[in-house]
């Protein structure tokens, strides 16, 4: 007993250790970030300080009180978050103040996913559901859905923008546990086997349709990864590792965009003043930034288009350093390390399975985008979860959060049964 007594007060002070460090991160980058607009600052831009500081906290606090799992989760994505948003508002107060509204309504979503999820008890039975609602946004999105930066991904509402590709990816989530989940009885129907991947395989013909070969690339890649781990014919992940390199060859030949984004990655430099502009600036501004930064306010973000989304990274390490870019990197490492712990550790498959193909969406999305971003692969429009300025990315985002911490419920008192039974 004393064993278990221990545990958890080494775990209360770990958490009040994180939190302390959340709190001084916060405090010392909006500072920087509204001395920066000074000139310019109004009781609102205080208040959005201090509310953004206020938010974080109480959320972080009440993960302990509220959530029997522990709250490490939302710590690593308060941490996220805060840098990102002392970014945009140093590049633009008025998207800042927005970012924020995304984040309390994120928050708040992240608690309704978790206590929904706990209302009801069958989710695991839900498969044809998961399907629907998804066919059914790819629907909305190709009737009413209007074309960015080369693909028709948004509906517009008015004032209000939203992306149903970002929100696909939890009913796709939950597509692929409760297939996973029924699996032998799923094999014992003619054909049955292949279910998922027809089903995805569909996904991604709607994806193709919009011409959002980001999102296509992640669903893609979450189908074969799980099947790596899951499924038992070895041959299917061949087929389908051949379908996507096939896939990827006919979108150069069928989009010009594509074929655009291929030619800046393989040499930016040759058109520097159009195509290769974005990602020339990018890698100027990160080597200028240095391992330390230049600084808040002090480098020149501003000349890379869209540095408030896609490329928010090269604004990061411009201007808080290299050290700050891998801090980034870590800390969304340990988001995903943790989501596989809580898949290992779980002793319910759908909620294993669940938390697994929720670790690798969060992977799968900040690989390509950063990798995007380095140069290392072709530029996909994607944002770096819980950073970009966005709505739909920061509110999917908390729902699939929600559903990862629901996902762990079980495992803290688990560890310390067993810490007290030994």
């Amino acid at each position: 007993m004393n064993r278990l007594r221990n545990l958890t007060i080494n775990k209360n002070k770990a958490q009040r250790k994180a939190l302390f460090l959340l709190f001084a991160f916060e405090f010392l980058a909006l500072s920087l970030a509204l001395i920066y607009n000074i000139k310019n600052i109004t009781n609102t831009d205080f208040i959005t300080y201090l509310a953004i500081l206020v938010a974080t906290l109480i959320s972080s606090f009440m993960i302990n009180k509220v959530i029997k799992s522990d709250g490490i989760l939302l710590m690593i994505v308060n941490m996220l978050f805060s840098i990102g948003v002392s970014v945009i508002y140093r590049l633009d107060p008025s998207l800042g103040k927005r970012q924020l509204q995304y984040y309390l309504v994120g928050l708040v979503m992240f608690f309704i996913t978790y206590f929904i999820l706990k209302s009801y008890s069958s989710w695991h039975k839900l498969s044809k559901f998961y399907v629907g609602i998804s066919v059914v946004l790819f629907i909305l999105t190709l009737v009413f859905g209007s074309y960015l930066g080369g693909a028709k991904n948004w509906i517009y509402l008015g004032p209000v923008s939203i992306q149903p590709s970002e929100f696909i990816k939890v009913p796709l989530a939950f597509f692929i546990a409760s297939f996973y989940t029924h699996y032998n009885e799923f094999c014992k129907r003619p054909f049955g086997k292949y279910y998922m991947n027809l089903v995805i395989f569909i996904f991604i013909g709607f994806l193709f349709l919009q011409k959002d070969l980001g999102t296509a690339l992640i669903f893609f890649g979450t189908m074969i990864l799980s099947q790596f781990v899951y499924d038992r014919d070895r041959k299917l992940i061949l087929i389908n590792l051949l379908a996507m390199i096939l896939g990827s060859i006919i979108a150069y030949f069928l989009f010009s965009h594509v074929r655009i984004r291929v030619a800046t990655w393989k040499d930016p430099w040759s058109d520097i003043d159009a195509t290769g502009y974005q990602i020339t600036q990018a890698l100027f501004a990160m080597a200028s930034g240095g391992l330390f930064g230049s600084g808040i306010g002090l480098g020149r973000p501003d000349f890379i288009p869209v540095a408030e989304s896609d490329f928010i990274f090269s604004a990061i390490c411009e201007e808080m350093g290299i050290f700050m870019g891998i801090a980034v990197v870590l800390l969304f490492m340990i988001l995903v390390y943790r989501a596989i712990k809580i898949s290992l550790i779980q002793k319910d498959k759908f909620y294993s399975i669940l938390a697994f193909c929720i670790g690798i969406l969060f992977a799968l999305q900040t690989f390509i985008i950063l990798g995007g971003v380095l140069k290392l692969i072709p530029l996909t429009g994607v944002t770096l979860p819980f950073i970009s300025q966005g709505g739909s990315s920061m509110i999917a985002g908390f729902i699939l959060l929600g559903c990862l911490q629901y996902s762990g419920e079980e495992i803290k008192y688990g560890d310390e049964l067993d810490e007290e039974k030994n």
